[in-house]
């Protein structure tokens, strides 16, 4: 058992642990979201449109998380703002802004003296988040979760029958803005686990590998969140034995339990087939 409890003896691997799987966790609630209202590029535009809002902040001398969640946020209300009544559509306004604000990031990442100054928020490094980073993503992760427990009804409903939720007095302009801050807030958390570039696979990923084991959304979330949970600790683990970057190695894992419910899937088709 020495190979599992070995890398528990240091402190920057317990939080590391407890951090991407905080992070895992509440992107693969929400992802599950994303998954049923066809969301999916939304995760990646949001986690490149953060990118402009790290570099003011790293700059200044600012906090990183703020200009990251100000440039997020913006973000979503963006794109939220182009497609209501449906004047553009949204893949085309999460194109513009998600092509915009990442030239925008990497402009201002020209006039710095080094790129590897920055590397660390494309590519992110959960070995080196800190406890204060730790209880800071762990809040964000406890709001948003909160949020989605007590609006659940609202948020089923209008992903499900938008039409039906207007007609009993739901907005879904409303809930969706609200789900397009929550996964702005999600993915900004996620950008120091795993960086600009991996976050948006933790969104998609363990939430689509349980979309082909289950139909009903509760379940769904709770087999995402293992998954997630579970790429988290597996990916860690073979970045600490084989020293490979651990935000890539955390989404890898994810990837193949992906593979792996695909196959159970197809199989279970066949044998109802």
């Amino acid at each position: 058992m020495g190979w599992l409890t070995d890398p528990l003896a240091y402190d920057f691997m317990r939080t590391a642990l407890l951090t991407a799987v905080v992070v895992g966790v509440s992107t693969a609630v929400l992802g599950a979201y994303v998954v049923l209202r066809r969301m999916a590029f939304i995760g990646d535009a949001l986690a490149h449109t953060a990118l402009p809002g790290l570099v003011v902040a790293y700059l200044n001398g600012w906090s990183l998380f703020g200009g990251a969640v100000v440039a997020g946020v913006a973000t979503a209300l963006g794109i939220g703002w182009l497609t209501r009544r449906e004047a553009l559509r949204e893949d085309t306004a999460i194109g513009i802004l998600f092509t915009g604000m990442f030239a925008l990031g990497i402009l201002l990442i020209s006039r710095t003296r080094s790129f590897r100054d920055l590397t660390h928020m494309l590519f992110g490094n959960v070995l080196s988040v800190t406890g204060q980073d730790l209880r800071l993503t762990a809040a964000v992760a406890a709001l948003v979760l909160l949020c989605l427990l007590l609006f659940a009804k609202e948020l089923e409903l209008a992903s499900v029958d938008p039409g039906h939720a207007a007609a009993i007095g739901v907005s879904p302009d409303l809930v969706r803005y609200g789900l397009l801050v929550l996964l702005a807030l999600t993915v900004v958390v996620g950008i120091k686990a795993v960086g600009v570039v991996l976050v948006s696979a933790l969104l998609i990923t363990p939430a689509a590998a349980a979309g082909l084991l289950t139909a009903r959304l509760a379940l769904m979330m709770l087999v995402a969140a293992g998954i997630a949970a579970g790429a988290a600790v597996g990916g860690l683990y073979l970045s600490y034995y084989y020293e490979v970057a651990s935000g890539a190695a955390i989404v890898l894992v994810a990837t193949g339990w992906f593979l792996l419910a695909w196959v159970a899937h197809q199989v279970r088709r066949r044998g109802t087939g």
